[in-house]
């Protein structure tokens, strides 16, 4: 039994990762037949069930931050899952709008040395979504919310766990992409409720052709 996830239903090979549990009940309603909740302790919702295509997929919230997300990888790792895609939200650092659909390239923390996603599953991200999203370097820090001027970070995009999710599924031999969606811009109001449901459905329904094509 794994330390955290508490599994009602049966955990699939390929996993879409969000962040929100609302988002991970969203996606489940959009993207599989008949979804089944597949985890509801400590307010990570999970579900599983079968894509249109018939292949089988978990959807799980993996909490706020880099440990919360990290402990959750390492149980669905123990249960079977083998590749995961990470649909979230950044704050944008570069020149990008609300809303833009970012396929994370690099992903770095706290000056570690940066890693990379899965080469497989990114290509597969940038083919099937063409220029319908960028590529963008992303920096993970502790806190999002800092005074204009504060820290300087390198990075075209901000989050606060795909670094640590990424370097977490490299030791664990899960092949891991990001696909990110620009919430928030400095200066302009977030991304609206309306929106960011649109822009999740974007990226989950990119995310399910690649895993299960």
């Amino acid at each position: 039994m794994p330390a955290r996830l508490r599994p009602t239903a049966p955990i699939a090979a390929d996993a879409i990762l969000v962040g929100d549990p609302g988002r991970a009940l969203m996606l489940a309603q959009e993207l599989l037949r008949q979804p089944k909740m597949s985890n509801h302790a400590r307010g990570l919702w999970g579900y599983s069930g079968e894509t249109d295509a018939g292949k089988a997929l978990t959807i799980q919230s993996t909490g706020m931050g880099g440990p919360s997300a990290t402990v959750v990888l390492h149980d669905l790792a123990d249960l079977g899952v083998r590749r995961a895609v990470r649909v979230g939200t950044c704050t944008a650092l570069a020149d990008f709008e609300l809303g833009d659909l970012i396929v994370v390239t690099q992903a770095q923390s706290g000056g570690k040395p940066a890693t990379s996603p899965g080469p497989e599953l990114t290509a597969a991200l940038r083919d099937r979504l063409g220029n319908a999203a960028r590529p963008a370097e992303v920096v993970s820090l502790d806190v999002l919310h800092r005074h204009a001027g504060e820290v300087e970070v390198a990075g075209e995009v901000a989050d606060m766990q795909t670094a640590a999710l990424l370097a977490a599924a490299a030791r664990l031999g899960v092949e891991a992409g990001a696909l990110l969606i620009v919430s928030e811009k400095q200066g302009v109001p977030p991304l609206d409720d309306e929106d960011m449901e649109a822009a999740a459905k974007r990226a989950g329904n990119a995310a399910t052709a690649v895993l299960s094509p």
